[in-house]
């Protein structure tokens, strides 16, 4: 736990000297619900306002993804520069490394999720939760993000190169919008219905959005919750196997 905390100090101390990165994280969340509120809401859903309501769980499904893929570059450069040599060296697990970027991800992404909604009132979204569906908002989030940093922690681990890791991830940033995130399942060909009602992201999202708007989520925040532990584990699992076989090289 001492190097785990320490080396997600780090993380996180890389993240706010990183002006450029920090920026982004910043400005992504806000210009992505600005075009998708005033230059996607009218001609989707007929009404800025009734479609602002629809996509900010979206936004904050994509931005969440776009903040663990830096993970993903992080940990490759941890892993090809020499740091995690170093680490090996030292009396520590140097696999806390890898830990402390999921963490510093986990902790950036919460801040991200929060701006997101902070920036949605400010246009007019009126969330109608209670103080019990927003522990359980903050609860899917926060276990989303892990699952997804975890998926881009070991795509880290296995890329040889920092070029790589940002590539291999590519196809994970399109799962939003094959899902609930900004329009109906329903109103997809059927060949992509099956696809989008069954993947991860589309119980996170409807789960989100009806816990927001103070709704009963039925089975959504149960399958969403299942998913996100499953990849959690998944995800872990695959960048300790990697580390280790990578470890092990002469």
């Amino acid at each position: 736990m001492t190097a785990t905390l320490a080396l997600t100090r780090r993380s996180m101390l890389h993240s706010v000297r990183d002006v450029e990165t920090l920026l982004m994280s910043i400005m992504l969340p806000v210009a992505l619900l600005l075009i998708f509120t005033y230059v996607f809401g009218g001609a989707l859903a007929g009404s800025t306002t009734e479609y602002l309501d629809y996509v900010v769980p979206g936004i904050i499904v994509v931005c969440a993804g776009f903040g663990a893929a830096q993970t993903a570059v992080a940990v490759a450069r941890d892993m090809n520069e020499g740091l995690m040599d170093r680490f090996r060296t030292m009396d520590m697990p140097a696999s806390a490394a890898v830990t402390g970027h999921v963490v510093a991800s986990v902790a950036r992404n919460l801040v991200a999720s929060t701006l997101v909604l902070v920036v949605a009132v400010a246009l007019g979204f009126r969330p109608a939760a209670s103080p019990a569906q927003w522990v359980a908002v903050g609860g899917i989030v926060a276990l989303y993000v892990l699952a997804i940093t975890s998926l881009f922690a070991a795509i880290g681990v296995v890329s040889r190169s920092v070029e790589a890791a940002s590539g291999y991830g590519f196809g994970l940033l399109f799962l939003p919008y094959l899902s609930s995130a900004f329009a109906p399942v329903e109103t997809m060909p059927g060949w992509l219905q099956a696809f989008a009602a069954h993947q991860p992201l589309t119980p996170v999202n409807d789960a989100l959005r009806s816990l927001l708007h103070g709704t009963d989520p039925g089975t959504d925040a149960l399958v969403a919750t299942v998913w996100c532990v499953g990849l959690t584990a998944l995800g872990l699992a695959a960048a300790g196997w990697a580390f280790t076989r990578r470890a092990q090289r002469p």
